[in-house]
């Protein structure tokens, strides 16, 4: 690494030494020292990687101008607060910008080969030195130039010949309010860190309550094993094939995908209010028994909301609720509890209908064998338009090979 290192006393202009020890180049230069094409060729014949001063923490500003006398006065003003880098072009100050990034750019207006203009708009245009402040210097007095100046990107407009105290005064104010707001963004990003951590734990958690409760409901009912998982794989299966094949994208973009899925592990939440005699009868349920069992849809709805009666708005809440209550409905409103027909039927829970309809086909019952998963495909496909939302048959149908996957594997 190659360290460029002023030192005060030294004459301005004069470059004392170049030297290598131990492979590490070191450049010495005059403090206040003119940005020359000289000085250029030594920075990069150098292959320097980066540029550490010795200054004590003081501020670093470039005054580009293709006036020398300019460049004299202002640093002259500038030096007993600030390390100053008079640059006598736009040019050569973007070859600098490749070793040093300074907390302040000074720069003339009127410049020949690139002008301020042209070079504010090449820096607010490159990410690595868009945030660095401009004070646009100029002899213009027109309000025009100066307010084409400050709607490109400079924060100032400082009028040549300099006043001492009001160049180092506007440079003070405007150092600042950038020290600010660097400091504010510093913050900004580590609240965001911390909100992200925290959110990520609420979640996390989240998941955990539901996944429990979830398995629960499952062990009551211990001839649906992997169920709830199976579910939840076919509903993703579903969504990202709905997304590529742009079905339903104006209700899908207005959900939270990370809350979709988890909220479909409760769809059968309801199950805990059903009696076990009816829950695991070993054969077929009677007309009064299914009756008694379709009610777990309402006490799913029901168990659902009375925690968002204490977590108003939850996203995944109010997916879960609209699974638990609908994915029992039919697309010709032959279904259960409200009898809801066609899109009425909340988004959700015709998607979950396929779900689970699918699994229920392809696993084991005490009244029943399983299907074969190109059975269960023909019995969704014959539901089109009756029992199922015809546009999501469509789309199930692409992926039915996927179903069948995770039906071996889960």
């Amino acid at each position: 690494m190659v360290k460029f290192i002023y030192i005060e006393d030294a004459k301005p202009g004069q470059i004392l030494a170049q030297e290598t020890k131990r492979g590490d180049g070191v450049l010495l230069a005059a403090a206040g020292t003119e940005i020359t094409e000289k000085l250029l060729q030594i920075l990069k014949g150098s292959k320097i990687e980066s540029i550490a001063i010795d200054e004590g923490g003081r501020k670093n500003i470039l005054i580009v101008d293709d006036n020398m006398t300019n460049l004299t006065t202002g640093k002259d003003m500038l030096k007993d607060k600030y390390k100053v880098y008079p640059v006598p072009s736009a040019g050569l100050m973007f070859d600098l910008l490749e070793h040093i990034i300074p907390d302040m750019i000074l720069l003339d207006i009127e410049m020949p080969e690139m002008n301020g203009y042209e070079a504010i708009k090449r820096l607010k245009g490159e990410p690595q030195w868009n945030e660095i402040p401009v004070i646009f210097l100029t002899s213009k007095t027109d309000e025009g130039s100066e307010l084409e100046g400050l709607s490109i990107g400079a924060i100032d407009y400082v009028t040549k010949p300099f006043s001492a105290p009001l160049l180092l005064k506007r440079i003070e104010n405007h150092l600042f309010t950038e020290t600010q707001r660097k400091q504010l963004k510093e913050f900004n990003t580590e609240l965001e860190a911390v909100i992200r951590e925290k959110t990520a734990q609420i979640f996390n958690l989240q998941n955990a309550v539901l996944s429990t409760v979830a398995d629960l409901v499952e062990f009551r009912d211990d001839t649906t094993g992997g169920h709830v998982v199976r579910t939840q794989k076919y509903m993703k299966i579903l969504l990202d094939k709905m997304v590529e094949e742009n079905v339903y994208t104006e209700e899908i973009s207005e959900w939270d995908m990370d809350y979709v899925l988890p909220s479909a592990q409760l769809h059968d939440v309801g199950k805990i209010g059903i009696a076990d005699a009816i829950l695991n009868k070993p054969g077929k349920l009677t007309h009064d028994e299914f009756e008694i069992m379709k009610e777990h849809a309402a006490i799913g709805v029901a168990a659902i909301k009375r925690i968002e009666e204490n977590m108003k708005g939850h996203a995944f809440l109010r997916h879960a609720r609209r699974i638990a209550g609908t994915h029992h409905e039919r697309w010709d409103g032959a279904g259960y509890p409200e009898g809801l027909v066609g899109r009425d039927i909340p988004l959700e829970g015709r998607l979950m209908a396929i779900a689970d309809v699918y699994d229920a086909l392809i696993s084991a019952r005490p009244y029943k064998k399983p299907f074969s998963t190109d059975y269960a495909r023909q019995i969704i496909e014959g539901g089109k338009g009756t029992h199922f939302d015809p546009l999501l048959v469509d789309v199930f149908s692409k992926v039915a090979h996927q179903f069948a996957a995770v039906a071996r594997d889960v």
